[in-house]
């Protein structure tokens, strides 16, 4: 039975994934390799649950109850009595790699491990486990508290258990899972991704300013928000991450990353997060 669960990563998907378990009534370590990030990802989730109180979503009690369910994990070690793991790191393969082999060590052999990876091969990372059966990704939407799509996705070793098992602990969050197949991208980035990357193109041919793209979509497609937009939110190193594994793992060059994303990334303009991207930011 699922009580604990350990999240590793407290940065944006990282604190959403930690507020909605400890929510649900699960006891959640949250992990990070710099420890003042744990500090920011506590605060963040105190505001966010006021904001559920301020409207009436949630009783103050509940709330308290929520807080009181979360604590910080200094060193994976304290994972050893954990009952599942979420990963939500850097979109990195080899930082991936090297915490699933420190968890397959540290953890229970019956803990399913799980990644929010949104690109990268389940499969892969797997295969630095001794346990390929029990790991498969576990890709929440962001903002986690709010969206209520999670993509499970299976790697070639996992098992039809471990993915029932992590369906069911999605409904008990309140969340919708569907299933994707181990490709570059899984389903969401897959299509979302080559229509910000070519909305960037549209920027940098002048087709359009990154106003007129966005209403377009906008108002012609009824997007709640702008491709632009939402890839100002996401960040555009992620945009241009998720890219290059499209690119390289289906070899097309229809997913080749738009020569401007990668100039907008290597100056620092990543969007909300650095105060500017395709828009400022205060």
């Amino acid at each position: 039975m699922i009580k604990t669960v350990g999240v590793i990563g407290a940065g944006t998907m990282g604190n959403g994934i930690a507020q909605v378990f400890a929510q649900a009534g699960f006891t959640v370590k949250l992990h990070d390799a710099a420890p003042p990030a744990i500090d920011r990802a506590l605060k963040t989730i105190d505001k966010s649950l006021a904001k559920f109180v301020e409207k009436g979503k949630l009783a103050a009690a509940d709330r308290d109850a929520a807080l009181g369910r979360l604590s910080a994990a200094h060193t994976l070690d304290a994972f050893a009595d954990v009952d599942y793991v979420v990963e939500a790191v850097v979109e990195h393969l080899d930082v991936k790699r090297k915490i699933f082999g420190d968890l397959d060590r540290i953890t229970k052999p019956d803990v399913i491990l799980t990644s929010n990876t949104s690109s990268i091969s389940i499969t892969t990372i797997g295969a630095a486990t001794t346990r390929p059966d029990k790991v498969l990704g576990m890709h929440f939407m962001n903002p986690v508290p709010l969206m209520t799509l999670v993509e499970l996705i299976r790697g070639q070793a996992t098992s039809d258990a471990s993915m029932l098992a992590a369906s069911d602990l999605c409904r008990t969050l309140g969340k919708t899972p569907v299933e994707a197949a181990d490709y570059p991208g899984f389903i969401a980035n897959r299509i979302l991704m080559p229509m910000i990357n070519e909305a960037i193109y549209c920027v940098m041919e002048s087709v359009g300013t990154p106003e007129a793209i966005d209403a377009v979509m906008k108002l012609g497609m009824n997007h709640p928000m702008g491709p632009l937009t939402l890839a100002d939110f996401i960040g555009l190193d992620v945009c241009l991450a998720i890219m290059d594994v499209l690119h390289g793992g289906l070899g097309d060059p229809k997913y080749r990353p738009c020569p401007l994303l990668r100039r907008m990334v290597a100056a620092g303009h990543l969007g909300k997060k650095s105060g500017r991207g395709f828009y400022l930011y205060q």
